[in-house]
Protein backbone atom coordinates (compact mmCIF):
# COMPACT_ATOMS: atom_id res chain seq x y z
CA UNK A 1 0.00 0.00 0.00
CA UNK A 2 1.25 3.44 -0.78
CA UNK A 3 1.57 6.53 1.35
CA UNK A 4 -1.45 8.97 1.20
CA UNK A 5 0.91 11.82 -0.59
CA UNK A 6 2.03 8.90 -3.12
CA UNK A 7 -2.04 7.52 -3.53
CA UNK A 8 -3.10 10.90 -4.09
CA UNK A 9 -0.56 11.77 -6.57
CA UNK A 10 -1.20 8.46 -8.33
CA UNK A 11 -4.80 9.11 -8.56
CA UNK A 12 -4.34 12.57 -10.38
CA UNK A 13 -1.70 11.39 -13.18
CA UNK A 14 -4.54 9.01 -13.38
CA UNK A 15 -7.05 11.44 -13.79
CA UNK A 16 -4.87 13.46 -16.15
CA UNK A 17 -4.28 10.86 -18.42
CA UNK A 18 -8.00 10.13 -18.93
CA UNK A 19 -8.51 13.57 -19.63
CA UNK A 20 -5.63 13.56 -22.26
CA UNK A 21 -7.38 10.25 -23.96
CA UNK A 22 -10.81 11.66 -24.10
CA UNK A 23 -9.69 15.24 -25.42
CA UNK A 24 -7.42 13.21 -28.07
CA UNK A 25 -10.45 10.87 -29.14
CA UNK A 26 -12.85 14.26 -29.34
CA UNK A 27 -10.22 15.75 -31.07
CA UNK A 28 -10.56 13.08 -33.83
CA UNK A 29 -13.77 13.41 -33.96
CA UNK A 30 -14.19 17.08 -34.72
CA UNK A 31 -13.29 17.41 -38.49
CA UNK A 32 -14.08 20.84 -39.46
CA UNK A 33 -14.19 21.30 -42.88
CA UNK A 34 -11.70 23.45 -45.49
CA UNK A 35 -12.67 26.78 -45.36
CA UNK A 36 -13.66 26.93 -49.38
CA UNK A 37 -16.03 24.32 -48.67
CA UNK A 38 -17.72 25.84 -45.19
CA UNK A 39 -17.71 28.84 -46.90
CA UNK A 40 -18.31 28.28 -51.07
CA UNK A 41 -18.39 31.43 -52.59
CA UNK A 42 -19.59 32.26 -56.36
CA UNK A 43 -20.77 35.40 -57.99
CA UNK A 44 -22.81 36.33 -61.11
CA UNK A 45 -23.12 39.49 -63.41
CA UNK A 46 -26.94 40.38 -62.85
CA UNK A 47 -26.69 42.94 -65.47
CA UNK A 48 -24.14 44.88 -66.97
CA UNK A 49 -23.43 47.09 -64.09
CA UNK A 50 -24.33 44.46 -61.22
CA UNK A 51 -22.59 41.53 -59.28
CA UNK A 52 -23.53 39.02 -56.96
CA UNK A 53 -21.72 37.57 -54.13
CA UNK A 54 -23.36 34.29 -52.68
CA UNK A 55 -21.70 32.90 -49.97
CA UNK A 56 -23.41 29.24 -49.47
CA UNK A 57 -22.51 28.65 -45.22
CA UNK A 58 -22.70 25.05 -44.28
CA UNK A 59 -24.46 23.80 -41.22
CA UNK A 60 -22.51 24.70 -38.00
CA UNK A 61 -20.84 27.67 -39.86
CA UNK A 62 -21.47 31.41 -39.84
CA UNK A 63 -19.87 34.62 -41.02
CA UNK A 64 -19.43 37.54 -39.65
CA UNK A 65 -20.69 40.48 -41.43
CA UNK A 66 -18.33 43.56 -40.65
CA UNK A 67 -15.27 41.09 -41.81
CA UNK A 68 -16.57 41.25 -45.56
CA UNK A 69 -14.62 43.14 -47.91
CA UNK A 70 -14.97 43.35 -52.09
CA UNK A 71 -13.17 44.85 -54.89
CA UNK A 72 -12.88 44.52 -58.68
CA UNK A 73 -9.86 44.74 -60.57
CA UNK A 74 -9.79 46.90 -62.99
CA UNK A 75 -10.44 49.86 -59.86
CA UNK A 76 -12.26 51.81 -63.34
CA UNK A 77 -15.01 49.72 -62.70
CA UNK A 78 -15.76 51.87 -59.96
CA UNK A 79 -16.04 51.55 -56.07
CA UNK A 80 -17.74 48.83 -54.69
CA UNK A 81 -20.70 49.30 -51.98
CA UNK A 82 -22.17 46.27 -51.08
CA UNK A 83 -25.68 46.09 -50.20
CA UNK A 84 -26.02 43.10 -47.44
CA UNK A 85 -29.33 41.34 -46.42
CA UNK A 86 -29.97 41.84 -42.73
CA UNK A 87 -28.06 39.37 -40.80
CA UNK A 88 -29.09 38.14 -37.07
CA UNK A 89 -26.76 39.78 -33.97
CA UNK A 90 -24.67 37.31 -32.09
CA UNK A 91 -23.01 37.68 -28.51
CA UNK A 92 -19.56 36.35 -29.90
CA UNK A 93 -17.21 34.57 -27.92
CA UNK A 94 -14.29 36.13 -29.90
CA UNK A 95 -15.74 39.70 -30.85
CA UNK A 96 -18.10 40.25 -28.64
CA UNK A 97 -22.11 41.51 -29.85
CA UNK A 98 -21.84 41.10 -34.05
CA UNK A 99 -24.00 40.34 -36.81
CA UNK A 100 -23.57 37.23 -38.61
CA UNK A 101 -25.13 35.27 -42.00
CA UNK A 102 -25.77 31.30 -41.78
CA UNK A 103 -27.36 29.53 -44.27
CA UNK A 104 -27.07 31.68 -47.83
CA UNK A 105 -26.00 35.19 -48.33
CA UNK A 106 -26.62 37.26 -51.22
CA UNK A 107 -24.92 40.60 -51.57
CA UNK A 108 -25.64 43.09 -54.34
CA UNK A 109 -22.19 44.92 -55.87
CA UNK A 110 -23.62 47.69 -58.30
CA UNK A 111 -20.27 48.94 -60.41
CA UNK A 112 -21.00 52.85 -61.04
CA UNK A 113 -18.55 52.88 -64.02
CA UNK A 114 -18.53 49.22 -65.53
CA UNK A 115 -17.98 48.83 -69.09
CA UNK A 116 -20.37 46.37 -70.76
CA UNK A 117 -18.81 42.97 -71.77
CA UNK A 118 -15.61 43.49 -70.07
CA UNK A 119 -13.87 40.95 -67.40
CA UNK A 120 -13.35 41.63 -64.58
CA UNK A 121 -11.75 40.30 -61.18
CA UNK A 122 -13.94 40.28 -58.06
CA UNK A 123 -12.06 39.86 -54.96
CA UNK A 124 -13.90 38.54 -51.64
CA UNK A 125 -12.24 38.92 -48.57
CA UNK A 126 -14.45 37.33 -45.33
CA UNK A 127 -14.16 35.52 -42.07
CA UNK A 128 -16.18 32.92 -41.01
CA UNK A 129 -16.46 30.57 -37.63
CA UNK A 130 -17.57 26.82 -36.90
CA UNK A 131 -20.32 26.74 -34.10
CA UNK A 132 -17.96 24.45 -32.24
CA UNK A 133 -15.65 27.59 -31.47
CA UNK A 134 -13.05 27.24 -33.91
CA UNK A 135 -12.64 30.65 -36.41
CA UNK A 136 -10.83 30.59 -39.54
CA UNK A 137 -8.18 32.95 -40.33
CA UNK A 138 -9.75 35.76 -43.24
CA UNK A 139 -9.88 33.80 -46.57
CA UNK A 140 -9.47 35.67 -49.98
CA UNK A 141 -11.60 34.47 -53.17
CA UNK A 142 -11.70 35.83 -56.63
CA UNK A 143 -13.92 35.28 -59.77
CA UNK A 144 -13.38 36.83 -63.26
CA UNK A 145 -16.81 37.59 -64.32
CA UNK A 146 -17.86 38.85 -67.59
CA UNK A 147 -19.86 41.67 -67.67
CA UNK A 148 -22.74 41.04 -69.95
CA UNK A 149 -23.72 43.68 -72.94
CA UNK A 150 -26.26 46.17 -71.54
CA UNK A 151 -30.16 44.43 -71.53
CA UNK A 152 -28.95 40.96 -71.69
CA UNK A 153 -30.30 39.15 -68.75
CA UNK A 154 -27.89 37.39 -65.61
CA UNK A 155 -24.60 35.24 -66.41
CA UNK A 156 -24.44 31.82 -64.98
CA UNK A 157 -22.59 31.86 -61.47
CA UNK A 158 -18.91 30.95 -61.11
CA UNK A 159 -17.88 29.00 -58.02
CA UNK A 160 -14.36 30.23 -56.73
CA UNK A 161 -12.06 28.65 -55.10
CA UNK A 162 -10.06 30.17 -51.68
CA UNK A 163 -6.86 31.52 -52.12
CA UNK A 164 -4.37 33.17 -49.66
CA UNK A 165 -4.36 36.35 -48.37
CA UNK A 166 -0.43 38.05 -49.54
CA UNK A 167 0.59 38.09 -45.70
CA UNK A 168 -0.26 34.35 -45.70
CA UNK A 169 1.53 33.65 -48.69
Amino acid sequence: MLPAPYAAARSLVALALALVVATAAGAQELKLLPPEQAFRFSARALDDRTLEARFNVADGYYMYRDKFRFDVDPATAGPVAPQFPAGKMKDDEFFGKVEVYRDLIVVKLPLPKAAAGRTIALKAESQGCADVGVCYPPQLQQIRLELPAAGKGPTAPIEANAGKLPWQQ
